[in-house]
């Protein structure tokens, strides 16, 4: 039996949207990062450093929202490409502190007009782009602090 109209239809459905434009995006800057050879997830990464500098590992998961498991191997593959290093932090044995190279450094020049092409590469003028970035980071804010509300958590 079919919906038609239905609340469950599949076009009505905001995660189907969001999912939808997530492959997109992620598929417009595909081509882009493999000129640098990049992966999406490793060009997130680097973002974070050049706009932070020297960061520890677990800082680098909160900022992406990316547990250790997922984020250790791609630390591991940008380390052996000779774009990050990691160190123990020396105030905390405990903790890893990732830095870029002068490799990692020289990439950021490159990897400085991929956000204007990525915005090129779609019908959407900067003002649009930046209202879907705004409404976007406050759904997300919205649900993580319905999640954390929850869990008990502040």
């Amino acid at each position: 039996m079919t919906s038609q109209g239905g609340e469950l239809d599949l076009n009505k459905q905001v995660c189907f949207a969001l999912y939808r434009a997530s492959r997109a995006l992620t598929q417009l800057y595909r081509p882009l990062l493999d000129e640098l050879d990049l992966t999406y997830p490793q060009y997130l990464v680097l973002l974070v450093l050049w706009e932070r500098g020297p960061t520890t590992v677990r800082e680098l998961g909160q900022a992406l929202d990316l547990d250790s498991g997922t984020l250790s191997p791609m630390l591991k593959r940008l380390a052996t490409r000779g774009v990050i290093e990691r160190k123990r932090s020396d105030s905390d044995e405990r903790s890893v502190v990732v830095h870029l190279t002068e490799q990692g450094d020289e990439l950021r020049e490159q990897a400085a007009a991929v956000p204007e092409r990525a915005a090129g590469s779609t019908s959407l003028d900067p003002s649009e782009l930046l209202a879907l970035r705004d409404s976007l980071t406050t759904l997300t804010d919205a649900v993580n602090a319905r999640r954390a509300h929850e869990r008990g958590t502040p």
